[in-house]
């Protein structure tokens, strides 16, 4: 049986914030009826097309690193210059042949790479 992404879910201090910020990162509206205790984008589809994000408020802070982080891909050579500018930060940057990428923090940690393209192994 193969299963696949139905949600990406996000336990956040700031529900709106951050749903705000993957929402212009991601180019998507937040969903009708998101507040500051949960706010999702895309969860109207479901069929999924795209997976749904979704957004929940928790008391407790972010306490380590990621152990499982989603990778984006865009090919504009502004896209980390305006995710910074939209609230993220740069941890580093990769390069290995055939392929770089940027390690970036969201408002509240969460540290996600972009890319120019796929790896493709």
């Amino acid at each position: 049986m193969a299963a696949r992404v139905g949600n990406i879910t996000f336990d956040c201090g700031d529900v709106l914030k951050l749903a705000a910020f993957w929402s212009a990162v991601l180019g998507r509206p937040l969903d009708t009826g998101s507040s500051e205790h949960f706010a999702s984008i895309g969860g109207a589809d479901g069929e999924r097309r795209e997976p749904a994000w979704y957004f929940n408020k928790v008391r407790e802070p972010r306490q380590a690193k990621n152990r499982v982080h989603v990778d984006l891909v865009n090919p504009d050579a502004n896209a980390v210059d305006e995710i910074v500018a939209l609230g993220a930060t740069v941890v580093g940057e990769h390069r290995i042949p055939g392929q770089s990428w940027t390690v970036m923090q969201d408002p509240e940690g969460n540290e996600f790479c972009i890319a120019a393209k796929a790896f493709t192994g």
